[in-house]
């Protein structure tokens, strides 16, 4: 199974040139709790304790997640319909050179009310098919803006919205995973998520139909966009 991506990379000069590369994922780390503020990530671990997941052992934490979940598909298939996604920056190694794109951390949440590390396995997680160079975003990562909209109620509402500096400095976060001073070709890792916006009913974290999750650098004027629709398998007993 191999990702395709439009690798953005530019230069001193401002010049930018897109490389097509096929990459095989070979490991997926999920990082989790990894809000840079302290009181964001109580927030975060507030919201999930009220559909009943229980609090970290430490923040933050590194779930090992099988490869073969990452898809750029348009659609994607969850068992029951008590999943929702996250958006998240996701980093990926390839060819000596660390790339950012976007991804969402599809998660089973009735699964995570007991263990959050089963509730990663169970779902498909989408990425998008555009990736930049971290080198050219490092300096101003904290401006680069995380969005998601979910479809609800026949119409496309926010569901996040925040920079990048609300979450620990990515290359940090990375270089705090096990083995990341030896990390493999085709190595991804998504990066840890924003809180969800409520709705008019106070629901937060709550499943949708559809999502798209957005990456948007306002300093080089450019966004990676990555749309899904998920689909409920029945639950048989």
């Amino acid at each position: 199974m191999h990702l395709r991506f439009a690798c953005e990379t530019v230069s001193a000069d401002g010049a930018r040139a897109i490389e097509l590369r096929s990459i095989e994922p070979t490991a997926l780390v999920v990082a989790g709790w990894t809000g840079r503020d302290v009181a964001a990530i109580e927030h975060h671990i507030e919201e999930l304790a009220a559909i009943g997941v229980p609090r970290p052992s430490s923040v933050p934490l590194y779930y090992r997640v099988a490869a073969q979940l990452l898809t750029q598909s348009p659609a994607i298939e969850a068992l029951g319909d008590q999943s929702s996604g996250e958006a998240e920056p996701v980093f990926f190694f390839s060819q000596g050179e660390w790339w950012l794109s976007v991804a969402s951390d599809h998660t089973d949440r009735q699964v995570e009310s007991y263990s959050v590390a089963v509730s990663k396995q169970m779902c498909a997680k989408p990425v998008a098919q555009v990736a930049w160079r971290w080198r050219d975003v490092q300096a101003h990562q904290d401006e680069i803006e995380l969005h998601s909209r979910i479809l609800e109620d026949g119409r496309w509402v926010d569901y996040q919205r925040g920079t990048l500096a609300s979450i620990r400095p990515l290359a940090a976060l990375r270089d705090g995973m096990p083995g990341a001073d030896a990390a493999p070709e085709g190595l991804f890792m998504t990066c840890g998520t924003l809180g969800a916006l409520p709705n008019a009913k106070g629901e937060g974290i709550r499943p949708a139909a559809q999502m798209e999750i957005e990456l948007h650098d306002p300093r080089l004027q450019r966004r990676i966009v990555h749309r899904y629709a998920v689909s409920a398998l029945p639950v048989v007993a």
